[in-house]
C-alpha cells in the first residue's frame, strides 16, 4: 500500500479477518509508531470504566449529498478531518477493512501534557458506514462506527462511540481531567469539517447514555499497557537514544 500500513485479507462482506495482533508493516513520513505493533484489538467489553454510548450527528440538507457520497467523503479525507494539531496517518486509498492507522495526538491526553501514540483497525467498512476498534493501551478500549442514511428529508451523517476507559489511569483522566469533554470535542469537529467539506455549517446533535455504569476491576492490569505512561516513558528517553545514534554515527564517519 502506499502508505506502507499491513492490510490484512477482507472478508467478502466487509469485515476484516481477525488477527490475533495488528500489524504495522510501514511508518509513514513524521510518524511515531508506538503502542500499536504487535497489540492486540480491545473492544468495550476489554475495557476497565463504564460503558458509555455517545453519538454525534448532522443532517445535511436535501440534495447536498447522498449516504453513499458523505461516506466515500469521510473515508478519502479522514486524516483532513481530524482535529488540527493532532494526526490521524491513515491510508491514501480510503479506510477499508484490515487497514491500520497510527494516531499521535495531544488532545487525547487530558491537559496535553504529552503526545501520545496509539492507532486504531478498520474493522468493517460499505458503501455507508465504517467502523474503527482501537489497540491495548488507547485511552478508551472500543469501536467507533461512522454511518450515514436518509433522514429528516436530508442525509444525516454521524459518529457513534461505545466505549470503556481503558484502565484506571484513563478512567480518572475521563473523570476528572476532562476526557470526556476532550473525546466529545475530537467527534464534533470531525463531524463539523465533514459538514463544512459539503457547505453545511449547523450544530451538531449529541446524544451520550450510560450503558453499564459498572467498574471491571479484573481489567485493571490494562494499565501495564497504556498507551500514554509508554508514550510519556519514549519522549523521556528518545532524546539520550538520539544522541547515542549520532555519536555512534560520527565514530564510523
Amino acid at each position: 500500500m502506499a502508505d506502507g500500513t499491513q492490510q490484512p485479507p477482507q472478508t467478502s462482506n466487509g469485515w476484516a479477518q481477525p488477527v490475533p495482533k495488528v500489524k504495522v508493516s510501514h511508518v509513514p513520513e513524521g510518524a511515531v509508531n508506538l503502542n500499536v505493533d504487535g497489540r492486540q484489538l480491545s473492544g468495550p467489553l476489554q475495557g476497565f470504566g463504564p460503558m458509555w454510548q455517545k453519538t454525534y450527528s448532522i443532517v445535511l440538507p436535501p440534495g447536498t449529498a447522498t449516504p453513499e457520497e458523505a461516506i466515500r467523503v469521510w473515508k478519502e479525507n479522514f486524516t483532513d478531518f481530524w482535529l488540527p494539531g493532532d494526526h490521524f496517518y491513515g491510508p491514501l486509498s480510503g479506510l477499508n477493512p484490515g487497514d491500520v492507522a497510527l494516531i499521535n495526538s495531544k488532545e487525547s491526553v487530558p491537559g496535553g501534557l504529552l503526545k501520545l501514540s496509539t492507532g486504531v483497525m478498520v474493522v468493517y467498512a460499505d458503501d455507508t458506514s465504517f467502523t474503527l476498534m482501537t489497540t491495548q493501551g488507547h485511552p478508551f478500549s472500543g469501536w467507533v462506527t461512522f454511518s450515514s442514511y436518509e433522514a429528516e428529508g436530508g442525509t444525516r451523517v454521524q459518529a457513534q462511540v461505545l466505549m470503556r476507559a481503558n484502565d484506571p489511569m484513563w478512567e480518572f483522566g475521563m473523570r476528572f481531567l476532562g476526557g470526556h469533554r476532550t473525546e466529545d470535542r475530537i467527534w464534533q469537529h470531525t463531524l463539523s469539517s465533514v459538514a463544512a467539506h459539503f457547505g453545511v455549517a449547523a450544530p451538531i446533535s449529541t446524544e451520550i447514555v450510560c450503558v453499564d455504569k459498572k467498574i471491571q476491576w479484573g481489567r485493571a492490569g490494562n494499565i501495564w499497557q497504556n498507551a500514554g505512561i509508554r508514550s510519556g516513558m519514549y519522549m523521556t528517553v528518545s532524546p539520550f537514544l538520539r544522541f547515542r545514534s549520532a555519536v555512534r554515527g560520527s565514530r564510523r564517519a
